[in-house]
This record gives C-alpha cells, structure tokens and sequence, in this order.
C-alpha cells in the first residue's frame, strides 16, 4: 500500500512534519492520525508544503492508496470463513 497525497500525488518521506494542536510533532502515518501525545485523532491531514507537497487537506484515509481493495479482501475473507462454519 502506497501513501501519499490524494490531491498532489506526494509521498511522505517518513519525517516528523505534522504538528497537533497539543503541540506534539510526528509522522501522523505512524499512527493512522493519531497525536501519540494527546491522543487526538485527526480525521484531516495537510500536505506539507515546505517537503514537496500541495499545502492541501484531504481526510486522513484517503491518504491510504489501495486501502479499499484491502477493505474488500477483508471482508470477502469474512464471508468466506463464515460459509465454511455453516456448512454441516
């Protein structure tokens, strides 16, 4: 799975560029958008501008590409597993 800006197409280079209104500062993809200071969970993440990106907001998990393929192989497992139980 990539990550990178769903506006502009940038990819984090895994440096500590986000900074939470508490003001803790970290790779908010290391934790899927959660402050690991305050515990804050951002749904919107920025762009970041002065590393190549856009200055832009998008939600959180759009950020994720490929994210709904593995979302639907999850939940095709789901079923699959759940077919196999209810046989006799």
């Amino acid at each position: 799975m990539k990550i990178r800006c769903p506006k502009c197409a940038w990819e984090p280079d895994g440096g500590e560029h986000w900074q939470c209104h508490c003001g803790h500062i970290w790779n908010t993809f290391e934790t899927i958008g959660r402050c690991p200071a305050c515990h804050h969970q951002h749904e919107y993440t920025q762009c970041v501008p002065h590393a190549g990106g856009c200055d832009k907001h998008s939600p959180h998990l759009d950020w994720y590409e490929g994210l709904d393929k593995i979302v639907e192989e999850l939940i095709e497992e789901v079923f699959t597993t759940e077919e196999v139980l209810q046989q006799p």
